[in-house]
């Protein structure tokens, strides 16, 4: 296969810090938090352990028109939201559709809309249930939504990966432009669960934090005190394409999308392999198909939930491949202000890093007041200049399942 360069020419997200992707990166440079109380009946009435959450600051509900609305699931809505704005941040490329693909993500897909529905059977029948039901509930949905707002006909996937699906459509992105599949590739991913029944089910595993005395305090990576991770919701898109294509068209460049792999842990369902030897393998990988060595790593966005296991295991997994040059990489643990989009969070967090990279600053980890002995690295607590020098970052993303996804950015001047 002939090695194209592939790079990133848009960008769009909205999270529990902002409405779009520049609201979000201002946020998160401010030392922000998204993590919020919720404000729902749902909370007291099934006296849920758990009472906060990262709630999209601006509902996609009133971005998007109200008859689209009504036919997507809050994931899609979320999803059709961050691609829209990539796609204008792009400058909207005139592009043959038959060119243009979509690698879109989820890691549960429809919630809202298949537990509406049941509670709709059992409460008033089958001849109520919507008819719209099935496609607003299927994990597709929002990448064939995206296909057919673009328009996209080359290609419409979905990989469904747990937490490591928004890093996972990246690498497939970069794989099929790699083959020549498409010009231009909108990826990214998506998560809308913060309902009651995730909320139970995450807490009834001991996954989250109960922090509910403060809930922008309670995601807390590498904290001595952390408690487990905080469910959020949104989602983010990016604007891939071939270097050749986006100078033709003149297209601005954010950075180099310059590898990426995947791995499985093999090891258990929930539980991240403690050794880290899987997730370490993805990191070598990425940075292997970038063309690059250990060494030339300047900056990370972590994975780093906050939870007890999943932040040590990861820490493993970077000293594996990093050793002593461990100590020289900025570290950012964004997941601290925005919580835990699931399917969504690997596209988030690369486009916090694609940030980084264009701005030369690696975003803070916030309440962090701690530092666990046990996991040394190098954590960015405020914004800090990544330098004048080459600059080349990862972004990791594991998940239930054993699925470990990273991709590999480098600047470009």
């Amino acid at each position: 296969m002939t090695s194209k360069k592939i790079v990133v020419t848009g960008i769009g997200a909205t999270t529990p810090l902002g409405g779009t992707s520049p609201d979000s990166w201002r946020a998160l440079l401010a030392g922000e938090s998204g993590i919020r109380a919720i404000e729902a009946d749902w909370v007291e009435r099934y006296e849920l352990p758990v009472t906060f959450a990262g709630q999209a600051r601006v509902p996609a509900a009133e971005v998007l028109e109200r008859p689209e609305a009504k036919r997507l699931d809050p994931s899609s809505q979320f999803a059709l939201v961050a691609a829209r704005e990539a796609w204008a941040d792009a400058g909207a490329p005139d592009v043959d559709p038959v060119r243009v693909g979509v690698d879109y993500s989820t890691g549960i897909g429809g919630l809202w809309t298949l537990l509406d529905a049941y509670d709709t059977l059992k409460e008033k029948g089958p001849r109520r249930v919507m008819p719209m039901t099935i496609p607003m509930l299927m994990p597709n949905a929002a990448a064939a939504a995206i296909s057919m707002n673009i328009p996209s006909r080359a290609y419409a996937r979905t990989v469904v990966s747990a937490c490591a699906s928004g890093t996972e459509a990246l690498v497939n992105a970069y794989e099929h432009l790699q083959a020549g599949l498409a010009d231009v590739v909108i990826a990214g991913g998506t998560e809308a669960v913060v309902h009651p029944l995730p909320i139970a089910a995450f807490a009834s595993m001991q996954a989250l934090s109960r922090r509910n005395d403060d809930p922008a305090s309670a995601s807390r990576p590498y904290d001595v005190n952390r408690d487990g991770f905080v469910l959020s919701e949104g989602a983010g898109a990016l604007v891939l394409e071939t270097e050749e294509h986006a100078l033709a068209r003149g297209a601005r460049i954010y950075a180099e999308l310059a590898g990426g792999s995947v791995t499985s842990d093999s090891y258990h369902i929930t539980a991240p392999d403690p050794e880290g030897s899987a997730a370490a393998r993805a990191m070598k990988a990425a940075i292997e198909v970038a063309g690059a060595k250990p060494s030339d790593v300047t900056h990370i966005n972590a994975h780093a939930t906050s939870t007890p296991v999943g932040d040590i295991a990861e820490y493993n997994a970077i000293r594996r491949i990093f050793g002593d040059h461990t100590s020289n990489i900025a570290v950012s643990a964004t997941k601290a202000a925005t919580g835990h989009l699931l399917g969504g969070t690997g596209a988030l967090e690369a486009i916090f890093t694609v940030l980084a990279l264009k701005e030369r600053t690696a975003p803070p980890t916030i309440n962090l007041d701690d530092q666990d002995p046990e996991i040394p690295l190098e954590v960015v607590t405020s914004p800090r200049a990544l330098g004048d020098g080459p600059q080349l970052a990862l972004s990791n993303s594991f998940g239930f399942g054993g699925h470990n996804a990273v991709v590999a950015f480098r600047d470009y001047r």
